[in-house]
């Protein structure tokens, strides 16, 4: 048997390479797209929390989407920028982990909240006079509990066996810790972790996806049978989930091919750019779909900012 050394490094050098030479300038560049995130999240929330018109279901989940884009980017954005003005780009084993843990549940939610969006919209297009009484509040709370349960179970599990691994390397060949870069880090045999990583990858990215789809079957049977006036209402309210979905899984599906290869068969700028899209595009095309597209959105951003000018001209 062949004999390992087992390091347990309390800290991990990640695989910054090549950016190291114009480091600055990525700082730069990953300061300002962290800012605009905020603001275009911030701005999106505080509108839908401020105005009592747009307190309803689908704006409650185009709400908790931003949140939980704030909160993936926080968990990516800081540390990548901090790291990019040290000499040496590491992380400690303990912040390792828990970015780790905050980028999958960001992962998580964000599907499980868009597969609510998508029931969302199947009421309210094929039940629109029992919208009301199916769409409450409570039951919005319920589908945002139920998502968050979904994930949280599902991933504390994948984490806690990730825990338990000793490690024999510290090199991270990504800018970020994610579950995969760590497990292969592993002095032992990773087959359970491997086992389950697909479990959860067909539990997210199999049957969430099929579950909205579902939902749009339906909607476009409604809307075959339906008045012109009704397609149009769906378009318009179902197009800004469709591209958001659609944005998130060419994104995912860039992330999943990424370890389905060897990092070492791709270039080192293709490797960065698959690694970190769905890091970087959907925290910040969400609040520009959806504020571009919701009319009622767009309409409450404006009356906002003109208040808060007259206001201060005042």
């Amino acid at each position: 048997m062949k004999n390992v050394t087992v390091l347990n490094p309390s800290v991990l050098t990640l695989g910054f390479g090549e950016m190291t030479e114009i480091k600055y300038l990525y700082a730069v560049i990953s300061l300002i797209f962290y800012i605009l995130i905020i603001f275009c999240n911030v701005t999106v929330i505080s509108t839908i929390s401020l105005q009592k018109r747009l307190h309803e279901p689908m704006y409650t989940f185009i709400a908790a989407l931003c949140i939980n884009g704030l909160f993936g980017s926080s968990a990516f954005f800081p540390n990548l920028f901090f790291n990019l003005l040290q000499e040496r780009q590491t992380i400690s084993y303990i912040g390792c982990l828990t970015q780790i843990y905050c980028i999958h549940m960001y992962m998580g939610w964000e599907l499980t909240i868009l597969a609510a969006m998508g029931f969302d919209r199947y009421v309210s297009i094929c039940r629109p006079l029992r919208y009301h009484s199916i769409m409450s509040m409570k039951m919005v709370l319920k589908l945002v509990i139920a998502a968050c349960l979904y994930n949280f179970i599902l991933f504390s599990t994948h984490f806690a066996l990730t825990v338990r691994l000793p490690l024999c390397d510290s090199v991270i060949l990504k800018i970020y810790c994610d579950n995969w870069s760590v497990v292969r880090l592993s002095c032992i045999d990773t087959t359970l972790n491997n086992i389950y990583g697909i479990s959860i990858t067909v539990a997210f990215i199999g049957f969430m996806p099929v579950l909205i789809m579902a939902s749009y079957i339906k909607i476009l049977i409604v809307c075959l049978q339906s008045s012109k006036a009704t397609r149009e209402k769906a378009l318009q309210t179902c197009s800004p989930h469709l591209i958001t979905l659609i944005n998130y899984m060419f994104d995912v599906l860039f992330e999943i091919i990424l370890h389905r290869y060897k990092p070492s068969m791709l270039s080192y700028e293709v490797r960065v750019a698959m690694s970190v899209q769905f890091l970087t595009l959907p925290p910040l095309l969400n609040p520009l779909i959806y504020g571009l597209k919701c009319r009622e959105i767009r309409v409450r951003i404006t009356q906002l900012f003109q208040k808060k000018s007259k206001t201060r001209i005042s």
